[in-house]
Formats: structure tokens, C-alpha cells, sequence
């Protein structure tokens, strides 16, 4: 996938998974803005894109507020000329059930993933539509913003919210060539290494240097951060050009496309549905096949 000329904007890209699409962005011949909170990570990302022959340069700043999302898009364009790709990695955990969560527990989640999000989304949108040469929106979803996740309600919030601006926003950019899918990721990280079912398994692949167990990889997968950048790559290069208000797994050996919200069954009754009426014909009914909800622990085989 040949970026040349293309510049891209990774927020969160001091480590972890937003490094490795830094990395692969710059590696494909993209310019990058690296960004992160953590100054001494972002001249690190930096100095190792460079060292490998890559352009990048960098900005530290907490996404969320436009501020931020502003200086992002003007750094593109005054170090590189231009903006093509924003990549909305940034993120941050506050994990606890609902009835301890506390007021800015959900706030900061929603601020720096969500409104993130929104502020980046809409600074870049700007350059890309003045440019006039389409581009791309590629906004990091997760699993539990699909299916839901115990102790997550603000990370599962914003996680769908992102997965619903995506369609929205692909609506909205289509006459513009500017396409937007969110990508569910994955992978091997400090925020994976928080499920007690995975850390020991992570623990040990990284203590003795082999490969994450091919179960793993494959029933459930997660693998490492760079085997989620291929999707990232594909996305931001013309040959992903055709693809808009998707959203799409990877991680590990598995790449997957996720289904949209839908009706599910359907049933009609004459003047309305009373609540006897709907008690009377649920589990026969609408209701005879409910959906599941949250993600399946992790399970190695024999387990």
C-alpha cells in the first residue's frame, strides 16, 4: 500500500496500537503527526519513524478538547502541506460497575474517547474538505462498544457512540470522498493485559519471547499490535477507497466485518400492542430467539 504524499493524524500514537499505525503509516510512505500526552513517548515514536527513514514530527496534547484537535490538523498542514487520514486512536480505562462508578470516571472516558473523537473528526473534516481531494476518517471502535463488557459502561458507551458516527458521518462525507469506518481491534496491550483470562497468557509470550498460542490468535483474535495495521493501511489507501460506514474487526489471524443494529423479528397487531398482548406472544414470538450480550471470556481449548 503505497502512501506516498498522503499525511496522517494518529491520535494515541505514543504507544501501544496507536505506535504501530504510526509506524506502518510512515513505513507505507505517509508523513505522520504523532500524538500523545506523554511527551517523552511522542519524541520516542518520533525519533523511531525517523531513524527508520520515515517522516513524522510530533504533538503533545490530551485529546478531547477542540483546542487540541485544531493544533492536530494545523501541525499536518504547516510541518506537511496537507491532511488525508486521521486515525482516532486516543483512549483511556476508568473501569468499575455502574454503582461505583463515579461522575468523573464516565466523564473523563467519554471526553477523551467520544468527544475525541468528534472534535478530531470535525477539525480534520474541514482541512479534507477544503482540499477538496476526499479522505479518510478511521475512528477505533472496540469490542465491548458492540456487544457490551462487565465494569465498562463508559468505554462501552463511547465505543458504540463512535461505531454510530461512523455511519452517520459516511452519510454525511460521501459527497465529499472522504470515507469513515470504524475499526474494532484486538490486540496484545496494557489495556488487554486487565483481563485476568488474558494476562497470563500474554505474560508468558512476551517473558519467553514466542508467539501469542494459535487458539488465541484464531478463536479469539487477538494477536499483536502490528497485525491490526493491515487494516488500518488498507483503509487509508485508494484501494480502500470503496469502503464507507463499516465496521470492521481484526486482530490475530481474524478479520471480520460486524453487522449493523437491525430488526431482528418483527410481529404486527391491530390497533397496537397492549402490554397483555406483548406478555401473551413474547417468548413464542419476537422475543422466542434474544439476543446475547457481552463478550465471551476467553477460553483456551480442553479449558
Amino acid at each position: 500500500m503505497d502512501l506516498s504524499g498522503k499525511v496522517a493524524v494518529v491520535t494515541g500514537s505514543g504507544r501501544g496500537l496507536g505506535l504501530a499505525y504510526a509506524r506502518a503509516l510512515a513505513a507505507s510512505g505517509a508523513a505522520v503527526v504523532v500524538n500523545d500526552v506523554d511527551k517523552t513517548a511522542v519524541d520516542a515514536a518520533v525519533a523511531e519513524i525517523a531513524a527508520a527513514g520515515g517522516r513524522a514530527t510530533g504533538v503533545t496534547a490530551a485529546v478531547g478538547p477542540a483546542a487540541t484537535a485544531d493544533l492536530l490538523a494545523d501541525t499536518a498542514v504547516r510541518e506537511f502541506g496537507r491532511l488525508d487520514v486521521l486515525v482516532t486512536n486516543a483512549g483511556i480505562l476508568r473501569d468499575r460497575v455502574l454503582w461505583k462508578m463515579t461522575d468523573d470516571d464516565f466523564d473523563a472516558v467519554i471526553d477523551v474517547h467520544l468527544r475525541g473523537t468528534f472534535t478530531c473528526a470535525r477539525a480534520a473534516v474541514t482541512r479534507m474538505r477544503a482540499q477538496g481531494e476526499g479522505g479518510r476518517l478511521i475512528l477505533i471502535s472496540s469490542p465491548a462498544g458492540q456487544r457490551g463488557n462487565f465494569g465498562q459502561t463508559n468505554y462501552a458507551a463511547a465505543k458504540a457512540g463512535i461505531a454510530a458516527m461512523a455511519r452517520t458521518w459516511a452519510l454525511e462525507l460521501a459527497r465529499s470522498g472522504i470515507t469513515v469506518n470504524a475499526v474494532v481491534p484486538v490486540a496484545a496491550t496494557d489495556m488487554t493485559r486487565t483481563i485476568p483470562a488474558l494476562a497470563p497468557v500474554i505474560d508468558e509470550a512476551e517473558r519467553t519471547g514466542s508467539p501469542l498460542p494459535a487458539w488465541l490468535r484464531r478463536d479469539e483474535g487477538l494477536g499483536t499490535v502490528d497485525d491490526v495495521t493491515g487494516l488500518i493501511l488498507f483503509l487509508a489507501s485508494d484501494a480502500g477507497g470503496d469502503v464507507t460506514g463499516q465496521a470492521i474487526g481484526i486482530g490475530g489471524d481474524r478479520l471480520a466485518l460486524w453487522a449493523h443494529p437491525r430488526e431482528k423479528a418483527v410481529a404486527f397487531a391491530d390497533g397496537g400492542w397492549s402490554a397483555e398482548a406483548i406478555a401473551g406472544q413474547w417468548h413464542d414470538g419476537v422475543g422466542a430467539r434474544p439476543e446475547t450480550y457481552g463478550i465471551p471470556a476467553p477460553q483456551a481449548p480442553g479449558a
